[in-house]
């Protein structure tokens, strides 16, 4: 099928929403990408998104034809090029091959298409002050000069050979996949390494919403009076830098930074201290831009921008949801939400689950996601207040459970591993009217008191420290990639020691929740690994699964599903 419109760079985070907007306005689209296409096929298989009329093709910006095939492209009439070399610390001719070469050969090849009605190319909202002076790849850095001088080489291409040109000048693009750039910020926000801000309170750095950025780029073309022209891209709204922060470190449950460092001072202090790259200085200004033909152009076309306080708001939870692009996300809801008195870590269905996860330590409701996608009923899962992405408790286990459960539905079978079995066992005792079934797996207070988190005065610093490769051979598990998200959490502040000290406080009560175990009125199941040695009462029914060990949920998660399900059906039947 004859494409219609051709995405340069259309692996990239940019590129490929936009690709997915364009399929759904019902285009016939040419998605060209630097190496091979199957990430892109299958991040498009993902978004659920319909790739019959999608071609994808190789392409290469940095060379005269963009390395595109001779035929099969002369039906093209949009040409949009989100293709750019986007790091810091680049050598000028990298830079120079993709932003400024790269860029006039997109020109160059869209002169040639008989049919062309537009080139969309996307430069960057800095180019405002590109007006002040030639680029300086000294000053500015590699990024920076090359955007700046390959937004002027774009315009002057086109003039020559009659192109028509539309320019979107974006701010930062927020939304998924986006880990650059100001996701460094929060990053440093989450694990605490962030002790001062850059700049003074008037710093502007805008941001605008990847959603909203990909549909106004597939809409210019639609509009001729959108030829010629160049549109900046930003949420006016977009706090002041020290707000913004404020705002996602609230969000996040974690102290924002009270100070504030002078960026010519920054500049001047060593990079190991500051955290900071010399070349995203130059984005802290306090400029603002003219965004009226923007926003008209929008309005012209239906378009409305997030509330940009909401936008920050999901975009950190993306950054979080994927360990700021290490970890894949979940498919199931998340984010972070109120439950009582702590910011909590949620997945999964709030109101209607069949099933609750509560995660045993040192890992996180993710344990539970092998799990969960084979039960057979909508699950909801949390990371324990103090533990996981979770802010540390200002309330009980108990009554942050308690909070947790209050908007549920009906009588969800409740499910605990290792630590939370204490929580879980006391809510079903408090509370059978909303407790379908209990489920233990591997009860700490089953567990005689050996292992060395609960002995070792070195527990705390060796936990800190530990890669999750280490981590997860002291628990026991295969490494597979599950346990690098926790083994990153326990870096952040005061994580180590809040696992080792409530480890400690559970096995303390392992007395009094053996003893409240033969009270509990609602139906109990145990799940216990073959390798895992619990102390276990004969009365209670009891489900060894063969060579695991404490975590059965990560090294065997068919045959938990398998017993849960089975409990569920047996509590529906009473």
């Amino acid at each position: 099928m004859p494409a219609n419109s051709v995405v340069l760079g259309a692996g990239g985070f940019i590129g490929r929403s936009l690709v997915v907007e364009l399929l759904r306005r019902g285009k016939d689209v040419a998605a060209a990408v630097h190496g091979g296409g199957d990430r892109l096929t299958a991040w498009l298989a993902d978004q659920r998104v319909d790739t019959g009329r999608l071609t994808v093709v190789r392409a290469d910006v940095s060379l005269p034809g963009l390395g595109l095939p001779a035929e099969g492209l002369d039906e093209v009439r949009d040409v949009y090029n989100t293709a750019a070399r986007f790091a810091f610390g680049m050598a000028p001719a990298e830079a120079r091959a993709v932003n400024v070469d790269g860029a006039a050969h997109v020109i160059e090849w869209a002169a040639a298409r008989p049919h062309l009605r537009r080139v969309v190319h996307i430069s960057g909202y800095r180019m405002a002050a590109a007006e002040a002076g030639s680029p300086d790849y000294r000053r500015d850095g590699a990024y920076e000069a090359s955007k700046r001088e390959g937004d002027a080489t774009v315009r002057a291409r086109a003039r020559e050979l009659g192109v028509p040109l539309t320019v979107a000048n974006p701010s930062t693009v927020i939304g998924p996949g986006q880990y650059v750039g100001l996701a460094d910020m929060v990053g440093e926000l989450w694990r605490g390494r962030l002790a001062a801000l850059p700049g003074g309170p008037d710093i502007f750095l805008p941001v605008v919403a990847l959603d909203y950025f990909v549909r106004f780029l597939a809409s210019l073309p639609e509009r001729e009076e959108s030829a010629d022209d160049t549109f900046w891209l930003l949420d006016d709204a977009t706090p002041p830098l020290p707000q913004l922060v404020a705002l996602i470190a609230e969000h996040l449950g974690v102290r924002a930074p009270r100070r504030s460092v002078p960026v010519g001072l920054v500049k001047r202090l060593p990079r190991a201290l500051t955290k900071a790259d010399p070349e995203t200085l130059s984005f802290l200004s306090t400029d603002r831009y003219d965004t009226s033909s923007a926003r008209a152009f929008a309005e012209s076309c239906g378009l409305e921008m997030p509330p940009v306080r909401e936008a920050l708001r999901t975009w950190t939870d993306d950054l979080v949801a994927t360990r700021f692009g290490r970890t894949p996300a979940p498919r199931a809801p998340y984010g972070f939400q109120q439950v009582g008195t702590d910011r909590t870590w949620v997945t999964g269905d709030r109101e209607g689950p069949g099933y609750v996860f509560l995660h045993g330590l040192p890992v996180d409701a993710d344990s539970w996601s092998a799990v969960a996608g084979r039960v057979d009923a909508p699950a909801l899962a949390a990371d324990l207040p103090g533990f996981g992405r979770s802010a540390p408790a200002r309330q009980s286990h108990d009554d942050w459970l308690a909070a947790l459960l209050a908007p549920v539905e009906g009588r969800p079978v409740l499910v605990a591993h290792s630590y939370s079995c204490g929580p879980a066992l006391r809510h079903a005792l408090r509370h059978p009217e909303r407790v379908g079934a209990l489920v233990l797996v591997s009860p700490a207070f089953l567990q005689p008191a050996s292992s060395w988190l609960t002995r070792s005065p070195l527990a705390v610093p060796v936990l800190r420290r530990m890669s999750a490769e280490r981590l997860a051979g002291s628990l026991g598990l295969p490494h597979d990639g599950y346990l690098d998200g926790p083994a990153a959490d326990l870096g952040r502040a005061g994580a180590a020691v809040r696992v080792v000290a409530a480890l400690r406080s559970a096995y303390g009560q392992r007395g009094a929740l053996q003893s409240a175990l033969s009270r509990v009125t609602v139906p109990v199941q145990l799940v216990i690994g073959e390798r895992d040695p619990l102390e276990v009462p004969s009365e209670l029914p009891v489900a060894e699964i063969a060579s695991a060990g404490h975590y059965p949920q990560l090294t065997h998660p068919d045959d938990v599903a398998v017993h849960l399900v089975s409990a569920r059906k047996r509590a529906a039947a009473l």
